[in-house]
């Protein structure tokens, strides 16, 4: 048996995602819209954590996946299936990020204009006064901490969004952002101590108005979570070649 056969063999062993994505190379459908069913939402998750907005979350994950299904016949395990796929998710964040350096006008400077521009008492107030809807307040706060992610330099924020979002290994981690794995604990360490700096007056603000909301607590930096993303069809994929 070929090496490269037996490498598949291991790889779907340990990864139940791999099996599927080789079944995926066989052209089975179904386990195309299984692997889109299971990262539709883990994918748009992170690519609205990385690029800001939910339109353009949505079609960079639909891209994804259109890539995933153009690329199948290629596709030969070298690591879990989520480090291939997040990698692709990658090239594309960085696409968009090269894209909007040639247009710098087109940006919105958040510390200017969002929520981290208002004095952290006055949003601090905002937050804890009494709101119709909880899940309004819940989003308002998780916005000012999306905001703080948004100040992050690029590989910051991908590599904060892949170790907190989807509780990835520095090794993954480096995996995908082709670096090594003390580069990726550098860019966690400068990451998170520029979050606590953005997020400094907030957590000030728990000394005197009780405990910490969730949506600003440490284990609850999650953004609203976007709309799901339709499924790409393996036919119109093989269209949009």
């Amino acid at each position: 048996m070929p090496a490269q056969s037996q490498t598949s063999i291991q790889m779907a062993l340990r990864d139940p995602d791999v099996a599927l994505m080789l079944r995926v190379r066989d052209d089975d459908a179904q386990a195309f819209e299984e692997l889109v069913r299971r990262y539709q939402d883990r994918l748009l998750t992170v690519m609205y954590h990385l690029v800001g907005n939910r339109d353009e979350a949505d079609d960079l994950a639909q891209e994804v996946f259109l890539r995933v299904y153009r690329h199948r016949k290629e596709y030969h395990p070298q690591a879990k299936f989520s480090t291939w796929l997040f990698t692709i998710a990658h090239h594309l964040a960085q696409n968009v990020y090269r894209r909007r350096q040639r247009k710098p006008e087109a940006q919105l400077d958040l510390t200017d204009s969002g929520m981290l521009a208002q004095q952290p008492q006055e949003r601090w107030r905002a937050a804890m006064s009494p709101a119709p809807d909880a899940q309004l307040r819940h989003e308002e706060l998780s916005q000012v901490v999306q905001e703080a992610i948004a100040q992050l330099n690029d590989r910051q924020r991908l590599a904060v969004v892949l170790n907190k979002f989807e509780d990835m290994s520095y090794q993954e981690i480096a995996d995908i952002m082709q670096i090594s794995v003390k580069a990726v604990k550098s860019l966690l360490s400068r990451a998170r101590a520029q979050l606590r700096q953005l997020l400094a007056p907030y957590v000030q603000m728990e000394m005197r108005s009780g405990p910490l909301p969730r949506a600003l607590s440490h284990n609850a930096t999650d953004a609203p979570r976007p709309p799901a993303v339709s499924k790409p069809q393996p036919q119109g994929a093989e269209r949009h070649e």
